[in-house]
């Protein structure tokens, strides 16, 4: 295993990870904590893997540990129902821009076009949503995206034409 390249590999994902498990969780706080604990356990696991098969193996870890985090959350709901739910402060996917461009126009319509987009992706499910991500934002084959959300290449398909054509009938207009 050469540590450099691990760190490096672990660093080129962090802040993709970060918006997956915001999206997923809808809480920044909780997000950094699935991020933390998916890259520790990926570290421990699989550091002596190779390369090429890290990103798959990262995501999977990733996913179980957000659905992990739901399932907390389900249990605890169901006792402490009587307390007020937490506020999230702050959207880092609201407040994502392509900077590169010059103006505050192309900015804000950036911004309005993810904050959008993550809208629309809270109507998909969860196995759509992971579809999504893992196809259209990682930019990960079909096999890897089976080896990440632990099903067949075929339900991979599945899942992100359906969330496709959800979010295009969602979008309408806004869809590219």
């Amino acid at each position: 295993m050469d540590s450099a390249s691990l760190d490096s590999f672990l660093q080129s994902l962090e802040q993709k990870a970060y918006r997956i498990a915001v999206i997923s969780l809808r809480s920044p706080e909780d997000a950094l904590d699935v991020v933390q604990d998916s890259m520790l356990r990926f570290v421990e696991k699989y550091r002596n893997k190779p390369a090429s098969q890290w990103k798959p193996l990262f995501y999977r870890i990733l996913y179980n540990c957000i659905a992990s985090e739901r399932r907390k959350r389900l249990v605890r709901n169901k006792f402490f129902s009587w307390l007020t739910p937490r506020t999230e402060e702050g959207d880092p996917i609201a407040e994502m821009g392509d900077m590169s461009q010059p103006g505050p126009e192309h900015c804000a319509s950036v911004r309005r076009a993810y904050a959008l987009l993550e809208q629309k992706m809270l109507n998909l499910s969860y196995r759509q949503q992971q579809a999504f991500m893992l196809r259209a934002h990682e930019d990960l084959s079909v096999a890897e995206t089976a080896l990440a959300m632990q099903c067949s290449e075929g339900s991979v398909k599945t899942h992100y034409a359906r969330a496709l054509e959800n979010l295009r009938t969602q979008l309408g207009d806004h869809w590219p």
